[in-house]
């Protein structure tokens, strides 16, 4: 089975995301969306919020699952026999970034990461841009899915 990992803190979960996410269903046999938990990070909305965000997005989507983890993401991969990590790129920037963590997570666990390219029409997008506008009372309609905007 392709089995991927999308890992992220989704805090909240955009439609940068649900985009990678919905271009990727086709990719793999299963896609687990893996929300990571840090401690040390103060997150605008709690883990629970944050799964049912996803839960609703994917909800007729018997290929999307969804999971939290701890720790590092190659060690989650393991555990749920994942041979790919997913990851969205944006920008130049982000893809330096994501370069270095997949060179070290393949050269330590054979573990492929598998680069998307954020569409054109999200690919200003940020979950910490989102926060921003959420904590100024803006409106976030046209960056988030319905889901999020419930809350």
């Amino acid at each position: 089975m392709n089995r991927a990992v999308f890992p992220g803190s989704f805090d909240p979960l955009t439609l940068g995301h649900t985009d990678i996410i919905n271009r990727a269903i086709p990719l793999f046999d299963e896609i687990i969306i893996a929300i990571g938990t840090n401690a040390e990070k103060r997150y605008m909305f709690s883990i629970e919020e944050r799964r049912k965000f996803i839960e609703k997005t994917f909800a007729n989507n018997s290929k999307i699952k969804i999971d939290t983890y701890q720790g590092l993401t190659i060690d989650y991969c393991k555990k749920v026999e994942s041979k790919f990590i997913l990851r969205g790129l944006r920008n130049p920037a982000d893809f330096e970034f994501e370069k270095a963590i997949a060179q070290t997570n393949r050269k330590l666990s054979n573990i492929e990461t598998v680069f998307l390219l954020t569409s054109a029409d999200n690919s200003y997008i940020s979950s910490s841009i989102v926060r921003d506008i959420i904590r100024n009372n803006g409106d976030v309609a046209l960056l988030v899915p319905p889901a999020v905007l419930e809350k």
